[in-house]
């Protein structure tokens, strides 16, 4: 059983019981209430068409708020909707004014979304460094040591990696930047919803998330933050009615970019995600970060304590580093056979990493967590 929370997680997370869900960091399972949200707002639409639509953009006013206050942002103006994590992040790579010599930092083992984007720069002379942070004691150092170096223009990081599920400390990284004058990127689709966020904290000048992870929302809804003060310096390359200043005055000739992060939002807003990831963001208000990320670290907690403990099983993740990944390998199959045999059976995860990668939530039982283990007992003895 779960500990008593603000919601019912049985009523609001009505998974197929045959279902074993450890597939957060690939796709979230959206709430009930988000669910509901959609049907109703799909329901409007073609009872009503746009009749609701100033009520429509009292939601996306909203939202933008309430992402604020979800990140720590001074001000609703800081938060862009975008689609997705690599367009925020290719906002930052399309926007600087890059020189020749300057060099982008990141990890070696980054998804593609926080890779591809830095070494497109390639023909403006721009550098991509990727440090190995796999096996080290001290993640942080070596990306300091690289910093340290100097032409750093831009450290861009995972705030969780999504393969080993390396937890890195945001706050110290983004100390580190500001000592030596480089920006500070972070794309948070692997902690946003999972772990509390504060940006002004960790001295982030960039944050990039898409919304269909931890956030258990839709794809095609994300957010993307810039420091106040850095909005002007990104060179925009999209441009539409929607990231003008006087937005809604059709007629007016004369126009400038919206001095708000809306200046990143060229055309018509993805209403129906908005809508989606309004209702979605309302179970972390009510649970609370605190609680949520408690109870994703307890829960993740669990699995690496059992794969520790299983002679067949080798933990790939650091426990000492973990958010809400966990990943681990069998050492008398073959993983890939593994995974694959998993899926068969409803466990839902993932093969990354060389292992199979579990990504339990806040709303996880433990008793889950105990069936999907059972189950790689059944499969490898079948492999």
């Amino acid at each position: 059983m779960l500990e008593r929370l603000a919601i019912d997680p049985d009523r609001e997370f009505p998974l197929d019981p045959e279902l074993v869900h450890l597939n957060h960091a690939a796709i979230g399972p959206w709430p009930a209430r988000t669910r509901d949200a959609v049907a109703d707002f799909a329901a409007e639409n073609a009872r009503q068409g746009s009749r609701r639509y100033l009520q429509w953009l009292e939601t996306e006013a909203g939202l933008r708020r309430r992402l604020a206050a979800f990140i720590g942002a001074p001000s609703a103006d800081d938060v862009a909707l975008v689609k997705n994590t690599s367009e925020g992040l290719s906002l930052v790579a399309a926007g600087l004014d890059w020189q020749p010599g300057d060099r982008v930092v990141t990890s070696a083992e980054e998804f593609p979304s926080n890779r591809v984007v830095w070494e497109a720069l390639a023909d403006r002379g721009v550098e991509l460094v990727q440090v190995e942070l796999a096996g080290r004691d001290d993640p942080e150092a070596a990306l300091e040591a690289v910093l340290a170096e100097g032409g750093v223009r831009l450290l861009a990081i995972s705030s969780v990696q999504y393969a080993s599920g390396l937890a890195l400390d945001l706050g110290r990284l983004g100390r580190a930047c500001r000592a030596h004058g480089s920006f500070f990127g972070v794309d948070a689709i692997q902690s946003l919803g999972a772990l509390a966020m504060d940006v002004e904290a960790i001295d982030a000048d960039f944050i990039a998330a898409d919304a269909h992870k931890w956030l258990l929302s839709p794809e095609g809804i994300g957010l993307f933050y810039c420091r106040p003060e850095l909005r002007q310096q990104l060179t925009l390359h999209q441009w539409g009615w929607h990231m003008v200043e006087h937005v809604g005055d059709f007629d007016r000739k004369e126009w400038e970019p919206a001095a708000s992060a809306r200046r990143f939002e060229p055309g018509s807003p993805n209403m129906l995600g908005i809508h989606a990831l309004s209702a979605s963001l309302s179970v972390f208000e009510e649970v609370g970060m605190e609680r949520v990320e408690a109870l994703v670290r307890q829960r993740a907690g669990e699995v690496a304590e059992r794969a520790t403990a299983h002679p067949d099983l080798e933990l790939l993740t650091d426990p000492a580093r973990m958010a809400g990944i966990v990943t681990f390998r069998h050492t008398g199959v073959d993983n890939a056979a593994l995974w694959q045999g998993l899926m068969d059976r409803g466990v839902l995860c993932a093969h990354r990493g060389g292992g199979i990668r579990f990504s339990p939530h806040f709303h996880t039982a433990s008793a889950t967590i105990g069936r999907a283990l059972e189950t790689v007992d059944r499969v490898a003895a079948e492999l």
